[in-house]
């Protein structure tokens, strides 16, 4: 067996590259691939910043992206506390040889593992040590000179930067949800929204202000336009939400998913001073995104 181990937030460009090289050895040496990743995140067993920590995939979402990478195997191993004191030598020689089965381990350039926080170089004398085969993947990928990682995607997608997290991480972000009552407001100034409640609490949502959109219900693809933010015109103190408004789109679709991909952020959210003027910026924003190409119902 050919292994890769981590937690492989998001399936990043800098993920794919170490994907790329596990299933092109296996491959070479007649074996099957396998990735071992953990669930919970280990921050939120450590309780390292577990409070702030949000991820990019769900455990759904991530092992449809490393079977689709052609992955033979996805084992999930529960985080725990006692889990976390296994050192990089006998997280190899336990799991990775003695549970899995692995002869070949595939590193990334930066792969820390155990509670030793091992290096690569530490881990490749590790694994020679244990008679363990050790493959070390392309250097990662990079966007605007900087080494992509899970870290600064989540701080890109904060910041509202939906288009350059897409360049990070090798495809464009989505969230996934069911969709929940809520004001009505937009429904009474030509604007209807579904109100999005995420399936994943700890899911990053990109940070408050309106976007261009993809949407999925009803097995149909569609455009829009959705506003992450508190509404400001209409009252302070107002829960965050997620609110998409689906162009040519009429119908009830209470309580059904909806999935909802990020193509480019307009506009911060802003207080208007009445409503008609909310209206008519809605009608604005509306006609850029119908601009931009992504007005055809697919």
């Amino acid at each position: 067996m050919v292994v890769a181990t981590g937690f492989f937030d998001g399936v990043h460009t800098g993920h794919r590259l170490v994907i790329k090289k596990l299933v092109e050895t296996a491959r070479q040496k007649g074996d099957e691939s396998m990735v071992i990743t953990f669930w919970p995140h280990p921050r939120n067993v450590l309780q390292s910043g577990a409070r702030s920590l949000r991820l990019l995939s769900t455990m759904a979402e991530k092992k449809a992206m490393l079977s689709d990478l052609g992955v033979d195997h996805i084992e999930v191993l529960e985080f725990t506390k006692e889990f976390s004191t296994l050192t990089s030598e006998e997280y190899l020689r336990d799991v990775v040889m003695g549970r899995f089965g692995g002869r070949t381990v595939v590193l990334g350039y930066d792969n820390r593992f155990g509670s030793d926080s091992a290096s690569s170089a530490e881990v490749r004398a590790a694994a020679e040590r244990l008679g363990l085969e050790v493959v070390t993947a392309d250097v990662a990928s990079s966007a605007h000179g900087m080494a992509v990682s899970s870290t600064r995607i989540r701080a890109v997608l904060e910041a509202g930067n939906v288009e350059d997290a897409a360049e990070m991480l090798g495809y464009r972000y989505s969230m996934l949800g069911v969709v929940v009552a809520g004001n009505r407001i937009g429904r009474t100034i030509g604007f209807p929204t579904a109100n999005m409640q995420l399936y994943e609490p700890l899911k990053q949502v990109p940070g408050n202000g309106v976007y261009s959109v993809s949407v999925r219900t009803l097995d149909r693809e569609w455009s829009g336009m959705c506003n992450i933010g508190t509404h400001p015109t209409v009252g302070a103190g107002n829960t965050r939400t997620i609110e998409t408004n689906i162009f040519g789109f009429d119908e009830d679709i209470y309580g059904l998913d909806i999935s909802v991909t990020f193509l480019r952020k307009i506009r911060d959210e802003v207080r208007f001073d009445s409503i008609d003027s909310l209206r008519r910026q809605l009608e604005e924003d509306r006609k850029l995104c119908l601009s931009l190409g992504k007005g055809n119902n697919r």
